[in-house]
């Protein structure tokens, strides 16, 4: 009965400590907030040309909108613990201004009518960046707060009804991805057969930070993960970082690298050790979470630039 007790404190400790600590009224209400920030950029967009005079316009749009439990992971982990709405507001417009960049820059030319009679003729282009949402966490947590996020991502803070029609709980809209065609010779190998099966299921699946399922998504080394322990070769890792996967390998080197082998890469975003991670599966392609899960070809400058080693699973 102690060992019984003993389990079920851990359990619960387990829980609790991945389940979001803010009342549901400050959450939903900084939502909101955060939605009706983007709400304004976008009516402030729609209504450019009423509220300017320029003689012509050119747009770079990037879309507005983000996940609400990126948002709440983010907040929940930025401040370590509960915070209410008054607590948060200048955090949110901090992580606003770090999304969204709008520029507009007005070009004037001369120019001359049917009568020869020069003018002033105005050309404004307006551009909006939308920097990934889901990206943010690795430019403003440091390394306990992004554990405390991956955990709370990976859960959804055991709040999957706060916001039910998030895109990421059930991953529902996937994104344009790079497809390859696989040698057929690799496939012969059943367990890489098995490894990319599993794989290409989530094939344009968006990049959650910290996420570890086909129910909130992945990250990279979540998506890696996911596809080891389901791929049905009797593997059981748990979720590993990308150094931790590396750890678990044995290096092999370019040279004797084949389809199943992990690729690991440096330096991709600032931590020690492998940053990212992904499955080669033969002709200098992986498949891996980039934005979205994809293929990629990994011959390329910016892969060659940040390539680390080759990892064979035991």
């Amino acid at each position: 009965m102690s060992s019984c007790t003993m389990i079920a404190q851990s359990i619960g400790s387990a829980v609790s400590s991945s389940t979001y600590p803010s009342k549901d009224q400050d959450m939903l209400d900084a939502e909101v907030t955060y939605s009706a920030k983007e709400a304004e950029l976008q009516l402030y967009l729609d209504n450019y040309e009423s509220t300017h005079n320029y003689d012509e316009y050119h747009y770079d749009l990037d879309e507005i909108g983000h996940d609400p439990y990126v948002l709440i992971s983010l907040l929940t982990a930025y401040h370590e613990g509960e915070w209410t709405l008054s607590q948060v507001q200048s955090t949110l417009d901090m992580l606003f201004e770090k999304q969204y960049k709008l520029t507009e820059e007005v070009v004037a030319e001369t120019r001359h009518d049917s009568d020869g009679n020069s003018y002033t003729y105005y050309i404004c282009y307006v551009t909006l960046e939308n920097f990934d949402f889901s990206h943010l966490p690795v430019y403003i947590l440091n390394e306990q707060q992004m554990s405390m996020y991956a955990v709370y991502m990976s859960t959804l803070g055991n709040r999957p009804d706060l916001f039910p029609q998030s895109e990421y709980p059930n991953a529902s809209v996937t994104d344009d991805f790079l497809d390859y065609d696989v040698p057929p010779e690799a496939l012969e190998d059943e367990q890489f057969a098995n490894m990319i099966k599993e794989a290409e299921k989530y094939l344009g699946y968006p990049y959650v930070w910290g996420g570890s399922s086909p129910s909130t998504s992945f990250d990279c080394s979540g998506f890696v993960s996911w596809v080891i322990n389901n791929c049905g070769n009797g593997w059981n890792v748990g979720r590993l970082t990308a150094n931790g996967l590396l750890g678990i390998c044995t290096p092999v080197s370019s040279a004797n690298a084949k389809a199943g082998d992990l690729i690991f890469f440096q330096g991709t975003y600032n931590t020690s050790g492998a940053s990212h991670v992904g499955i080669y599966v033969g002709g200098n392609y992986m498949i891996h979470c980039g934005d979205p899960i994809s293929y990629a070809d990994i011959s390329s400058s910016y892969w060659q630039n940040y390539f680390y080693t080759f990892g064979r699973l035991p």
